[in-house]
């Protein structure tokens, strides 16, 4: 459960690692065959980031040996180092196409502003959906300054709950008791940083054969999701040696830089759902999902019930799925339905406000990192692999959610560090020996390599990255 307030001691990660690993009622034995080196901080932030990353990638890592051990006999070592697990949780910011860098990720009036009320919000502009909605609810025009004044004539929460009631995603900032005391905060207490739930009766499934010794190997995963959080699940799947097959639409927006350093390890195939663009995007998906071993999803919660793959419906037409959902601010309570994204819930739930009085600033401060997208991103992998594992022992079909405020519940049990703020950032030139280079869809390029090293199976990504839709909708 979580507390309404954290200890400024920090969590030593050899427990948080136990504690996570007790969460997701996986054996004890195998953490005596992981390895964590390295110690906080290792980026300039007061929370205890280098141990989220450290420890999510970790227990996917050991979620995937788990799965490897349950095909053959024995268990093989597994290690992470915190420096790169803190580098691979901003591998977005590192990688290079041709020796260029990657272009601008946010839109240019995205970010925070102080409002009439002297209280701040955060804008999420990337899309050009949200950007125009923003702009037509503040009726200016696209300039930071035109937004700054016009925002002026808003209260923060006004102007988040008004922007929330047009499909838009915007945060009001509130500190941590500002924060626990909110209805959202108050109906996820109770939740762990993961839920995995049986939701169908299906007999003890093997992996498929033949098995050449990844851990994942015969195993179709179908990733539905978008930006950060679910496609690193499936990029961190794909490492261990998962068919993964990302499924996406023409009319979804998306972020090119994003797409590039995600999807390695994965073919992209596309499908239009839409019930008015006529029937061949629910067949295919129904013909992928018939085979399907893992089926990942971010849409918000009861928008893929809609369309006919929510979870139960899943479960009916493909006995055994495991299914994931990700969300941004849970499956229950009544932000529940409400869009968003990690820059934003860091701004909601406390962070931005904690960071910026460690910081002794006045504006709100974000994380060094999009921590709360990345860590949920392995969350979502190590409760899949569980599921996988459960499914192998007693049969089933699994729901595994994960939303990014309770990975920032979560974060917040680990603690504060102690002038962590002075640490020094890791730069791109810091980080060469944590590169690797490869070919791709988009040019040659070079990024963070996987954070885990497992002894017997090393993880790699098989596949390039490519061009959204370049594959075809099949395994």
């Amino acid at each position: 459960m979580f507390s309404s307030s954290a200890s400024q001691t920090p969590i030593n990660r050899f427990d948080a690692m136990k504690a996570l690993w007790a969460a997701l009622e996986q054996p004890a034995a195998a953490l005596s065959h992981l390895t964590l080196s390295g110690s906080e901080p290792v980026l300039p932030s007061s929370f205890a980031v280098g141990t989220a990353a450290q420890v999510s990638i970790a227990a996917s890592a050991l979620a995937a040996a788990e799965l490897w051990h349950l095909r053959q006999p024995g268990r093989q070592h597994v290690a992470v180092d915190m420096r790169h697990a803190a580098a691979e949780f901003r591998s977005e910011r590192y990688f290079r196409v041709d020796g260029a860098s990657a272009p601008e990720l946010w839109d240019k009036i995205a970010g925070a502003y102080p409002c009439g009320d002297g209280k701040w919000v955060r804008l999420h502009t990337n899309f050009p959906h949200h950007r125009d909605g923003v702009l037509k609810l503040l009726q200016c025009e696209h300039e930071r300054s035109a937004v700054e004044r016009a925002l002026q004539n808003w209260s923060a929460e006004a102007f988040e709950d008004a922007a929330a009631n047009a499909g838009l995603v915007v945060a009001a900032m509130r500190s941590f008791d500002e924060w626990d005391r909110h209805p959202q905060a108050q109906a996820m207490r109770a939740l762990p940083v993961l839920t995995i739930e049986k939701i169908g009766e299906a007999p003890p499934q093997a992996l498929p054969a033949p098995f050449s010794q990844r851990p994942l190997d015969g195993v179709r995963v179908l990733d539905l999701t978008r930006i950060i959080a679910g496609p690193v699940c499936g990029r961190a799947l794909a490492a261990h040696g998962a068919d993964v097959l990302l499924v996406t639409a023409p009319h979804l927006p998306a972020i090119a830089p994003l797409v590039i350093d995600t999807g390695r390890g994965k073919r992209s195939c596309q499908l239009d759902l839409r019930q008015t663009e006529g029937p061949e995007g629910h067949i295919a998906l129904n013909h992928l999902l018939r085979d399907a071993d893992i089926f990942v999803q971010g849409y918000r919660p009861g928008g893929l019930d809609a369309l006919g793959f929510g979870p139960d419906a899943a479960a009916k037409r493909r006995p055994g799925i495991v299914y994931v959902s990700l969300s941004a601010y849970g499956h229950v309570g009544p932000w529940a339905g409400r869009r968003g994204f990690d820059s934003l819930v860091q701004t909601a739930s406390g962070f931005n406000h904690a960071e910026a009085q460690a910081a002794h600033s006045a504006q709100p401060k974000p994380l060094p990192a999009q921590v709360l997208d990345h860590a949920a991103g392995y969350l979502m992998a190590a409760g899949a692999m569980t599921a996988l594992a459960r499914r192998m022992t007693e049969g089933g079909s699994w729901h595994v959610r994960v939303s990014l405020v309770q990975v920032g519940h979560w974060l917040r049990q680990f603690g504060r560090i102690e002038n962590g703020l002075a640490a020094e950032d890791l730069s791109f030139e810091q980080v060469q020996d944590l590169l690797e280079q490869s070919a791709s869809g988009f040019g040659s390029l070079i990024a963070v390599r996987h954070a885990a090293q497992l002894s017997l199976t090393p993880a790699y990504w098989g596949l390039p990255s490519v061009p959204l839709g370049t594959h075809a909708p099949s395994w």
